[in-house]
């Protein structure tokens, strides 16, 4: 595989949303969309766990990385392991491999972020970076006030860019895939609430984000979660495990520049404010 210009393929998926109750649901504990022939991302059933956070497992030609781990620890309710290594089983059988490891990665330490850390502690070729700040933003090399670029090399051109965006929380850390031209933004930015910790923080990541954005082409930015209804401004509650009428998981740069704007907007009195895709949730 050669890096090259990312083109956004589509990404009209109908995910798995939950069901009105756990005894009717008949979809699987973890959904597998094959994005291309290198690139899965996974859905965590709402059913199992409501914030059925997103996954994203990216092979390399030399290594593959799973950003993530999702919401539930056993194994038996959520079968992160068995799936990852099933879908690395088959990419191997059509990209021969003698030695092929696995580098587990994470946007931040949230407890549905990093729940399923436990099912990889003992994998074979794997290498489990934790997801706080000490130990992430040491393995990236970024400093207390870092405003550098990290990149972790997947082999064969495939070399994330990695870019600390605390605000959410304090070891945010946002993907750059140039394969496909996602932007991984975690919890940063999603079609959902935005709950901001550090108000300042996250207005200085998302310019940088916007920054990064006009030298790269992004193709789609891509959260973790999605909480929103298709109705403009209107999420679903808190814990919901059904949600029929979801919008894409997809958002754009332009969403970038409309955050930024409500930044200003608020100045240094956040608040609550509520746009069309997503709404800004700042602390207190």
């Amino acid at each position: 595989m050669t890096a090259a210009a990312p083109i956004a393929r589509p990404l009209d998926v109908p995910w798995i949303h939950g069901s009105p109750s756990a005894k009717h649901d008949t979809d699987p504990e973890i959904q597998a969309h094959a994005y291309d022939e290198h690139t899965v991302i996974l859905r965590q059933n709402k059913a199992v766990h409501y914030e059925a956070p997103f996954l994203f497992l990216l092979f390399g030609a030399e290594r593959a990385v799973l950003i993530d781990t999702g919401a539930t620890a056993e194994e038996e309710y959520f079968p992160l392991r068995a799936t990852v290594d099933d879908l690395i089983a088959k990419w191997l059988a059509r990209n021969p491999r003698e030695h092929y490891p696995l580098l587990v990665l994470h946007t931040h330490p949230h407890g549905d972020h990093v729940a399923g850390d436990g099912q990889f502690t003992d994998r074979l070729d794997t290498v489990l970076v934790g997801a706080d700040r000490a130990t992430a933003w040491a393995y990236f090399g970024f400093g207390q006030d870092p405003e550098g670029t990290a990149r972790v090399d997947l082999g064969g051109g495939r070399v994330l860019e990695c870019l600390a965006t605390p605000g959410h929380h304090e070891a945010a850390v946002t993907y750059y895939d140039p394969w496909t031209g996602f932007l991984l933004t975690g919890d940063t930015v999603y079609p959902g609430r935005l709950y901001i910790d550090d108000w300042p923080a996250f207005g200085r990541s998302i310019e940088r984000l916007i920054a990064f954005a006009e030298e790269h082409p992004v193709t789609y930015v891509l959260g973790c979660h999605i909480e929103m209804t298709r109705e403009p401004g209107v999420d679903y509650p808190i814990r919901t495990t059904h949600q029929p009428d979801e919008p894409p998981l997809q958002l754009t740069v332009e969403h970038l520049h409309r955050i930024r704007a409500a930044v200003t907007e608020l100045g240094d009195r956040p608040s609550r404010y509520a746009l069309d895709d997503l709404i800004l949730c700042p602390k207190d």
